[in-house]
């Protein structure tokens, strides 16, 4: 089974922030996750380095707008990394491979007489790369960017997506699943419905850019260019391999809110025109807000999230994106917040518990856990359903909620040591084996909260089984299971897991 997830190309005329690194950080979940289920998994990133965006901003730092792209490229590929993501590929639209798969595409939509050339006039946002109607705009402004529109009048070659208004509806009408979550599915159909209108797909007199084959003149639209990069990747990412039989359509596109009339409308409309089939699902997720504002380079209140990986590291930062806010909906990002949750649930709940447990192993059993394994153990009450119902939610893309599900987990194994008290039990030698049972339940139990949490907190969950003396790799999912600790021999006090941060400052 394949399992193909995608995150947006990120533009490239600044930086990145926390909202980009919030949407990379879901998708390295989601295909992290799938590859403990034995799947096949290519995870795609990459950047957008077309567009009269980043032709401005190169010029304003006095360089060409490839020198200026091959420089930021190099910050933006850190991101990942740095994110610990594990990302298949990284694509850049200034690639061969898919500069040449983006001309085959536009030419097989001219061939299918879908393309025509007019005059465009109206009102041009830079920021998004987008035309706006005025009805779009407020006081005369955009509103995600704050500032007024170019009016632009040029001959361009269109692309007739009034054409697929009937076929689009019949899709979305087909697959209620189609866009995620349903009210983004309302949201994108309500558009198709209300009248689509043609959209150019090329802009004249600017020639950075994948030239149109037709006309050379002009180049391709931003979007034109960078919505294929989720087919043009497979043709290249792997020397002499093409993916596109393995991986398309079985296609997640996760995508921010702002950028879903292109994804779930434009997109699939272009790819009926040039002949192939539509993506298997779109997630459309919220913004990351700091002071009730959407994060923007634009606005000035970014958050860097290198900043961020470099006071916390990289475990804690995936973690409080994904617990932050409920995936999918706007959430408030601040600082604060992620400090008093590494403290409170990362070094409290999970690191004193393993802390914990490890110490006991290591004074009361002198290091060596017997395998105690029981059918009335609490413990296999507590892990019993958690690989399904998290499999369940992240087939859902309730991130959110999955990782809720392991912290019940996490709370109920810290409750259980609170009730059997293993200090107590050993003091009296005749309780020698209720001992022993609670510590190979503990034990257990972590193992399978470790497991459960890799695709969150890979660095944390290798640590986690290296402490309890299991293979740091043995993390496929049917881990998730209660008993499958064998005796081990050795176990020694862990080193604290998220060692003491003393000020959120640290990262601002």
């Amino acid at each position: 089974m394949s399992y193909y997830v995608t995150t947006p190309i990120y533009y490239v005329n600044s930086t990145p922030h926390i909202g980009h690194a919030y949407t990379t950080i879901a998708a390295d979940i989601l295909a992290r996750h799938h590859r403990q289920r034995g799947e096949e998994v290519f995870f795609l990133t990459g950047v957008d380095e077309h567009g009269s965006n980043v032709a401005r901003v190169a010029a304003e730092q006095g360089l060409e707008p490839k020198e200026y792209a091959d420089r930021i490229a190099v910050v933006w590929k850190e991101l990942p990394r740095r994110l610990n993501a594990t990302n298949d590929f990284f694509i850049r639209t200034t690639d061969t491979g898919h500069k040449g798969f983006v001309q085959g595409f536009l030419q097989r939509m001219y061939d299918a007489e879908d393309v025509y050339q007019d005059v465009y006039a109206g009102w041009y946002c830079v920021g998004c790369e987008a035309f706006k109607t005025e009805a779009e705009l407020v006081d005369g402004k955009c509103p995600i960017h704050e500032t007024t529109p170019d009016w632009i009048e040029e001959k361009n070659w269109f692309f007739r997506l009034s054409a697929y208004q009937g076929r689009l509806l019949e899709l979305y009408d087909s697959r209620p699943d189609f866009v995620l979550p349903g009210f983004r599915y309302n949201e994108a159909r309500s558009f198709i419905a209300g009248g689509l209108q043609d959209f150019s797909i090329s802009r004249a007199g600017q020639p950075w850019g994948v030239p149109i084959p037709w006309d050379p003149e002009q180049v391709a639209y931003v979007w034109a260019d960078a919505l294929v990069n989720y087919l043009s990747a497979l043709t290249y990412a792997r020397s002499g391999e093409d993916l596109r039989s393995r991986f398309w359509p079985a296609v997640r596109h996760l995508l921010g809110k702002d950028i879903l009339r292109f994804h779930c409308v434009y997109w699939p409309a272009m790819l009926l025109s040039a002949g192939y089939e539509v993506p298997h699902q779109l997630f459309v997720h919220g913004y990351l807000l700091l002071d009730d504002r959407k994060i923007s380079k634009t606005l000035g209140n970014v958050i860097d999230p290198l900043d961020l990986i470099d006071a916390y590291g990289a475990d804690p930062v995936r973690f409080w994106s994904a617990r932050a806010v409920s995936f999918g909906q706007d959430g408030i990002a601040s600082i604060d917040g992620l400090h008093e949750r590494y403290e409170r649930e990362l070094a409290n709940d999970l690191g004193n518990l393993l802390s914990r447990t490890t110490a006991m192993i290591a004074r009361y059993l002198e290091g060596d856990l017997p395998a105690r394994s029981r059918d009335a153990s609490p413990v296999r009450t507590l892990i019993a359903d958690l690989g399904g119902d998290v499999a369940a939610r992240l087939d859902e893309y309730d991130i959110t909620g999955a990782l809720e599900r392991i912290w019940e987990a996490v709370r109920g194994l810290n409750r259980h040591v609170e009730v059997q008290a293993p200090w107590r039990l050993a003091e009296d030698e005749s309780r020698r084996l209720e001992l022993e049972e609670t510590l190979y339940d503990l034990a257990d139990g972590l193992r399978a909260v470790a497991v459960a949490l890799a695709s969150y907190l890979p660095e944390a969950s290798s640590q986690i089984l290296a402490a309890l003396g299991a293979d740091p790799g043995e993390i496929g999912w049917d881990g998730v299971d209660y008993g499958l600790t064998p005796a081990r021999t050795g176990i020694a006090a862990a080193s604290p897991l998220f060692p003491r941060i003393d000020t959120p400052t640290a990262a601002a």
